[in-house]
C-alpha cells in the first residue's frame, strides 16, 4: 500500500514539474473587393505584437487564406494587391488553440474616397505647406469597429486652398543676395474626386523685364492606384538691367510628365522625364528622365534606387516658395561656353537602405555623379565670355567643365520630445575645387580640378506649441574648400545647404478684416558668407566663386 501511494505521489510530482504549453491557433478568412468578389492570389501578412516577425500566405482560388500554427496573442493582420489600396485589421486577438475568421476588403482609390470620414475641426493641413510628402506614399485602410477606416489620404477636400507671399531681400554688399521684392502665390483645386490641379508661381520686381516662374501641374490617382502628373513650368529672367529686348533674357520652357504606382504591395514605382527648352542667344534643348525603385523589406526597411538628371529643388522642403525668382535656385542650370548657351547635364544613380528604429531612422547610401557642364555660381557683377549674369542675385553663372565622382552618405535621424527632428548627416564624395589661388577669371576654367571632400551636416526642425513657430537651421562643414558641395544629389532628410541657414514660420494673429491665416517668413542662406574664393574679374574687380551665395530675405504670406 505504501508502495502504491508512493508511486502515485511521484507521478503527480512528475505531471506538475511538466510546463502547460499552450494549445496553437489559426486566424483565416476570406478576401473580397468592394463588390464582394473573392480576390486570388492576395498577399496576407500576419505581424506578432509578441515578437518581431511576421508570416506571409496568399489567397488561393476562391479568395480564402490561412495562418496555422500561431501562439496565443494580439496580431495585426494586412492584405495587399495590385489595383488596391492596402487593408490592415489590428489588434486582433487570438486565443489558445482557436480558428479565429477575418474577414477582409480591399477597396481602389475611389472606393477609399467615397468613405473618408468628414472633415472635422478647422485645423489648417499643414502638411500641405510644411511637411514634405512622398509622392510614392498611398492612402492606406484600417479596420476599426469592423468598419474601413481612411489612414492617410492625398485629397480629401475638395476645397480651393490658396497662399499669397510678399517677400523681400536685403542688400548683400556684395556678398550676394538682392533688396528685390517678389510675390509668390499657390493654388491647389481637388478635381474630378481623385484629380488635383495645382497653379504655383513667383513674380520679382527687379531691373529690366520681371523675373517670372510660373508652374501648373495636375495629377490624377487611377483606380489601379497609379499616380500620373502632368506638369508645365516658364521661367523668364533678365540678364541685363537695362535691355529689354528678347537677346538679354533667359527664357525656359518645361513639360515634366511621370508616374507613381505599386507593385505587389510592397515595390513603389515613380519614372517620368523632364523636357527642357531653353532660350538664350540661341535655342537648346534636353531630356531629363528620373526614376525610383523602393523596395519594402518590411514595415521598417526600404531598399531603394534612384536615378535622376536634375539636383533637387530644396525650396519644397521649406513648404512655401520663399526664396528669390533667380537662377541660384529655380533652374535653369546653364552657363555659357564659347558665346554660346550650354545646359548642366548630370547623371545620379544611388542606391540606399533606410531602417527604422522606434523614434531613430538610419541610413546608408552609395552614389555615382557624372556632370557635364557644371554651372557654378559666382558673385559680383560682372560681364564678359562664358558669364550669364543674374541680376536680380547679383550673381553669375560660370561653366566649371566635367565632374565624374562617386561616394557614400550615412545619414542618423532621431524625433526628439516636443516635436523636434535631430539629423545628422555624412557624406564623402567629389568636388570641383581650384588648383591655386589668384586667379582671373579666364583662367579658372583651366585650373579647375577635381578633388574628394568629407562633409558633416547637423540639422534641427520643429515646431513650437504655444507660438506654432515653425523652424529649420543647418549647418554644413566640409574639410576643405570647393566650388561645389558634396553630394550635390541628396534629396534625403539629410540634405542641407552649404554651411549655416535659418528658415522660420511664424504664424501673426488674426485681425477682423483678414480671413486668411497671416504668416512671417524669414529666410537665411549662408548666413556668415563662407565658402567665398576670390578671382579677378575682367575689370580687375575681385568677384567669388562660391558653393551658396549669401541670402536674407524675409517676408509676410497669406494662406486661405
Amino acid at each position: 500500500m505504501g508502495r502504491r501511494v508512493g508511486s502515485l505521489l511521484l507521478f503527480f510530482a512528475v505531471a506538475l514539474s511538466v510546463p502547460a504549453y499552450a494549445s496553437e491557433g489559426t486566424i483565416s478568412g476570406v478576401v473580397k473587393n468592394s463588390a464582394g468578389v473573392p480576390q486570388m492570389g492576395v498577399l496576407v501578412q500576419v505581424f506578432s505584437h509578441e515578437a518581431s516577425r511576421f508570416l506571409t500566405v496568399f489567397t488561393d482560388t476562391k479568395g480564402y487564406y490561412s495562418v496555422n500554427q500561431l501562439l496565443p496573442g494580439a496580431y495585426d493582420v494586412k492584405v495587399s494587391a495590385a489595383s488596391f489600396l492596402p487593408t490592415l485589421r489590428e489588434n486582433v486577438s487570438l486565443r489558445s488553440g482557436a480558428n479565429l475568421v477575418v474577414n477582409l476588403t480591399l477597396n481602389t482609390l475611389s472606393d477609399a474616397i467615397r468613405l473618408l470620414p468628414p472633415k472635422q475641426g478647422t485645423q489648417e493641413e499643414d502638411d500641405w505647406k510644411w511637411t514634405l510628402r512622398s509622392a510614392a506614399n498611398r492612402p492606406i485602410l484600417r479596420m476599426k469597429n469592423g468598419q474601413p477606416v481612411i489612414v492617410a489620404s492625398g485629397n480629401d477636400d475638395h476645397r480651393v486652398k490658396a497662399a499669397v507671399a510678399f517677400v523681400a531681400g536685403s542688400d548683400g554688399e556684395g556678398f550676394g543676395g538682392s533688396s528685390d521684392m517678389s510675390t509668390s502665390f499657390a493654388v491647389e483645386r481637388s478635381m474630378f474626386q481623385t484629380g488635383l490641379l495645382s497653379v504655383t508661381g513667383d513674380v520679382g520686381y527687379g531691373p529690366g523685364p520681371a523675373a517670372t516662374v510660373l508652374r501648373t501641374t495636375y495629377s490624377h490617382h487611377m483606380p489601379d492606384g497609379s499616380n500620373p502628373e502632368i506638369a508645365l513650368t516658364l521661367r523668364r529672367f533678365a540678364t541685363s538691367p537695362t535691355t529689354a529686348l528678347p537677346e538679354g533674357a533667359v527664357e525656359a520652357l518645361g513639360v515634366s510628365v511621370g508616374d507613381s504606382f505599386n507593385v505587389g504591395g510592397f515595390i513603389d514605382l515613380h519614372f517620368g522625364t523632364e523636357f527642357q527648352a531653353v532660350q538664350y542667344v540661341g535655342r537648346v534643348g534636353t531630356a531629363k528622365p528620373f526614376g525610383s525603385i523602393d523596395v519594402h523589406l518590411s514595415s521598417d526597411s526600404v531598399l531603394q534606387y534612384q536615378y535622376a538628371t536634375s539636383m533637387p529643388n530644396m525650396r519644397r522642403w521649406k513648404g512655401f516658395d520663399s526664396a528669390p525668382a533667380d537662377l541660384t535656385e529655380s533652374g535653369p542650370r546653364m552657363s555659357v561656353d564659347n558665346g554660346r548657351p550650354v545646359l548642366e547635364k548630370a547623371r545620379h544613380q544611388e542606391v540606399s537602405l533606410s531602417r527604422r528604429f522606434g523614434k531613430n531612422a538610419l541610413q546608408v547610401a552609395y552614389f555615382n555623379d557624372s556632370i557635364r557642364n557644371s554651372a557654378l555660381t559666382g558673385v559680383g557683377d560682372v560681364s564678359g565670355e562664358g558669364i550669364l549674369p543674374d541680376v536680380y542675385s547679383d550673381t553669375f553663372a560660370y561653366n566649371g567643365g566635367n565632374l565624374d565622382t562617386s561616394g557614400a552618405r550615412v545619414v542618423v535621424e532621431r524625433h526628439l520630445p516636443n516635436g523636434l527632428t535631430a539629423t545628422l548627416n555624412y557624406a564623402f564624395g567629389g568636388v570641383l575645387d581650384l588648383e591655386r589661388s589668384n586667379l582671373t577669371l579666364a583662367e579658372v576654367r583651366s585650373g579647375i580640378r577635381s578633388s574628394y571632400r568629407h562633409a558633416v551636416s547637423a540639422k534641427v526642425a520643429g515646431s513650437l506649441p504655444r507660438s506654432k513657430t515653425q523652424w529649420i537651421a543647418s549647418y554644413k562643414w566640409s574639410n576643405g574648400q570647393s566650388l561645389t558641395p558634396v553630394d550635390l544629389f541628396n534629396s534625403g532628410p539629410g540634405q542641407a545647404d552649404s554651411y549655416l541657414n535659418v528658415f522660420i514660420r511664424q504664424p501673426i494673429p488674426g485681425t477682423g478684416f483678414l480671413s486668411g491665416k497671416m504668416e512671417a517668413l524669414v529666410d537665411l542662406r549662408n548666413l556668415l558668407a563662407q565658402g567665398y574664393q576670390p578671382v579677378l574679374g575682367p575689370d580687375g574687380q575681385t568677384v567669388y566663386l562660391v558653393q551658396s551665395a549669401r541670402s536674407v530675405r524675409g517676408g509676410v504670406a497669406f494662406v486661405f
